[in-house]
């Protein structure tokens, strides 16, 4: 096993996505006072919210939908769940959780502890879905950048994982070859299978134990397996 180069996926993988959106959302449900709207429930508003939001993602990842496809739907089809009709649907509530979601700081654990360790050794870099000013903000409130060498932004480059071509655009960018890098990532479709199609080794960051039929180089559940992977 010889790596020289590290790419890590961010949200879900190092930005904990799911504990910063649950703290914008609950804020954002009493801010808009959603109980007065017979919404009685901030955590199955949640819930119902998530769903959405995921297979969403999954729709972006796989090019079926577009970026403002993505966020004009995800809420109003929450509060659809909920039979709120349209004169009560609160519009700007998209626009208050995009500006503040990615200010939230919540990281896995030992994500710092882990990327300046691994840093010693490696080159660092980060690959990515996400839109670019919720990235960069991101990793500027919660000081990631100081460990990348280069940030792929899917939204930047006009290629999304797992496209194999955006996999072969990190590689020449770095100037490595398949067999030096290894992708470390949470989603199975878009980092596990999109790294593998391209040659690259591959790192399943599982915390839950979800179980999956997927042939996979290694699977951790914590982000400090890392340190004894790549010792």
């Amino acid at each position: 096993m010889y790596y020289k180069h590290l790419f890590f996926d961010l949200d879900h993988t190092l930005w904990d996505f799911d504990a910063n959106a649950r703290e914008t959302l609950l804020e954002l449900y009493d801010t808009y006072r959603l109980t007065e709207l017979g919404i009685d429930s901030a955590e199955k508003f949640i819930e119902v919210y998530t769903d959405h939001n995921h297979r969403l993602w999954r729709d972006y990842h796989n090019g079926l939908i577009s970026k403002e496809q993505l966020r004009s739907s995800r809420f109003r089809l929450t509060f659809e769940h909920f039979e709120l009709p349209e004169h009560l649907i609160p519009h700007q509530f998209e626009d208050d959780y995009v500006s503040i979601c990615p200010t939230k700081t919540n990281l896995f654990e030992g994500t710092h502890e882990v990327l300046s360790a691994l840093k010693t050794n490696y080159k660092l870099h980060i690959i990515t879905n996400g839109f670019l000013e919720s990235q960069e903000m991101k990793m500027s409130r919660t000081n990631l950048k100081q460990y990348f060498d280069q940030v792929f932004i899917s939204e930047v480059i006009g290629l999304y994982k797992p496209d194999i071509a955006l996999f072969n655009h990190a590689l020449e960018a770095v100037g490595a070859e398949s067999h030096q890098v290894l992708m470390i990532g949470d989603s199975l479709e878009a980092d596990i299978l999109g790294a593998k199609n391209a040659g690259i080794d591959q790192v399943y960051f599982n915390p839950l134990s979800d179980p999956h039929n997927y042939e996979i180089t290694y699977e951790i559940n914590k982000l400090h397996e890392l340190l004894a992977l790549l010792k």
